[in-house]
């Protein structure tokens, strides 16, 4: 599926890899708790478990890889918790930007930055045009993101700039706006930590995604998991609203 195309409106192109990976990293402080470690020392790892995923999906040829970092809900953790998580942030950044574009990452964050410190979002900014013009992985922090908050944002850029009357919207008009519009949605959805819900997370564009959820916490996530996931994926009947009959009749075609 191309960049701005909805599965709604067209059948997307699929194939044995994902394209597009989300994840939502759920499970660092009870990995922290089990170790009898406070809640950041798994924060802490969770950042090096990223380093994993990014170059696992790299050797596979997943093009897109999107990780919910968090929430427009996680300001309700205690304010220790909070703070550690900025300075986490802040300090991967640093680290890390320049290590990304080496190996030809674009990054990306997605979210509502104004809650963030002004060095956080100058850092955001530089790592984003550094990266620009970088192909070989997009690689998308969700901070500070809702789903919600996402469709009611690209809703109001929506009306300030159209002249259409309102009743004469179209999903189109609508999903240009979304954070996410200069990717596909994705194919494969992960939450590591044992919850099955999607949490307020990209509610538009998983519309179609394949929902993978295992009880392997986020610091615990690592190359093998990953297979999983995507051999798991691989099982799927992707229809699209289709029958199996169609499906399997749009396959011969293409064979």
């Amino acid at each position: 599926m191309h960049q701005g195309q909805s599965s709604t409106l067209e059948i997307p192109e699929t194939g044995l890899i994902p394209k597009h990976i989300a994840i939502i990293m759920d499970g660092n402080g009870r990995w922290a708790r089990n170790r009898y470690m406070p809640r950041m020392a798994g924060h802490k790892q969770g950042v090096e478990t990223v380093r994993g995923v990014i170059k696992a999906c790299i050797e596979r040829g997943v093009t897109y890889l999107t990780l919910f970092a968090f929430s427009s809900e996680n300001w309700r953790r205690p304010t220790d918790e909070i703070s550690f998580l900025m300075q986490l942030f802040m300090g991967a950044l640093e680290q890390e930007i320049v290590k990304l574009h080496e190996n030809g990452i674009r990054f990306k964050v997605i979210g509502d930055l104004s809650k963030f410190e002004p060095k956080i979002i100058e850092f955001i900014h530089n790592g984003e045009q550094l990266t620009a013009k970088n192909t070989r992985l997009t690689f998308t922090i969700a901070a500070n993101y809702g789903g919600r908050w996402d469709i009611m944002q690209a809703m109001r850029k929506m009306m300030a700039q159209s002249t259409e009357p309102p009743l004469n919207f179209e999903e189109e008009n609508l999903a240009q706006h979304l954070s996410m519009n200069y990717a596909p949605e994705p194919d494969l959805f992960i939450r590591t930590g044992g919850e099955c819900r999607v949490s307020n997370f990209l509610l538009w564009q998983l519309a179609y995604t394949e929902l993978y959820f295992t009880s392997t916490l986020w610091p615990d996530f690592d190359e093998h998991e990953l297979e999983l996931a995507i051999q798991s994926y691989q099982q799927r009947e992707r229809r699209f609203g289709r029958t199996s009959e169609q499906l399997q009749v749009a396959i011969s075609a293409e064979g």
